[in-house]
């Protein structure tokens, strides 16, 4: 494994990223917001994968050991926070929302230089206020520790539109379809159902970021109708598809 980086301070500033390229795993003694204004990004810890188009931001806490991954041309926009300043007192990696207002915000305070200025004072002022009123979003893939739950986690990873019932997948992995039920709730938080879709997602976003046709990823990723897929996305994200395609 390479060598965890470390950073006192986390950088507010602007970064791009080409298609598939990342940033090792590190960690810094700040909180950081990390928004991509183009592109789809992934984080990445040891708890799980959270990814987030331009209608999300990913809060990092000071001392969260994470990498990001590009998907699609990313343009990046990271604003470190001192530890004192968690205006949402969230102690894990979280998906927020990123309304009109909130991304000005994350844009103009990310490409102005750090000068102490009263103005950049009260930028940042506004832009916590903002954070606080910010909803969380429930788009976390959580990474399971039991050895047959990882198991058909990767297999679904492998083919997200695989429909096979949580008995059959069982009967592949060595489980019932109780057992490994009870396992989703307890390691991972959700019912099989709910990390099936949020897996689904986060393939969708990412084949969307690289360009693939709406109707194609929604057989990719196990939808039964294009339409049926842009309701489930629309809820999701608060935009369809076609609209994605063109942040």
């Amino acid at each position: 494994m390479s060598k965890i980086r470390h950073q006192s301070e986390a950088p507010t500033r602007v970064r791009t990223l080409a298609p598939g390229a990342g940033i090792d795993a590190h960690r810094h003694d700040d909180h950081q917001i990390v928004y991509a204004a183009r592109g789809v990004l992934a984080v990445t810890t040891g708890e799980g994968s959270w990814v987030a188009p331009a209608t999300r931001a990913i809060w990092v806490p000071a001392g969260t050991v994470h990498a990001h991954h590009a998907h699609g041309e990313l343009e990046l926009h990271l604003v470190g926070l001192p530890a004192a300043d968690n205006p949402l007192g969230l102690a894990a990696p979280s998906v927020l929302a990123v309304g009109p207002l909130l991304r000005e915000l994350i844009l103009a305070y990310t490409r102005r230089p750090s000068d102490g200025s009263p103005e950049r004072h009260r930028l940042r002022a506004v832009l916590l206020d903002q954070l606080r009123a910010s909803p969380q979003q429930p788009l976390h893939l959580p990474a399971p520790a039991d050895p047959r739950l990882q198991t058909l986690c990767a297999i679904l990873r492998s083919d997200p539109a695989d429909d096979r019932t949580l008995a059959v997948l069982g009967a592949e992995v060595g489980a019932s379809a109780r057992t490994l039920a009870r396992l989703f709730r307890a390691d991972l938080g959700m019912t099989f159902p709910q990390w099936r879709t949020q897996l689904r997602l986060y393939r969708a976003l990412v084949l969307l970021a690289e360009g693939t046709p709406v109707t194609t990823v929604a057989h990719a990723c196990g939808w039964s109708s294009t339409s049926a897929f842009i309701d489930v996305f629309r809820r999701a994200f608060g935009h369809t598809p076609g609209t994605h395609h063109l942040r």
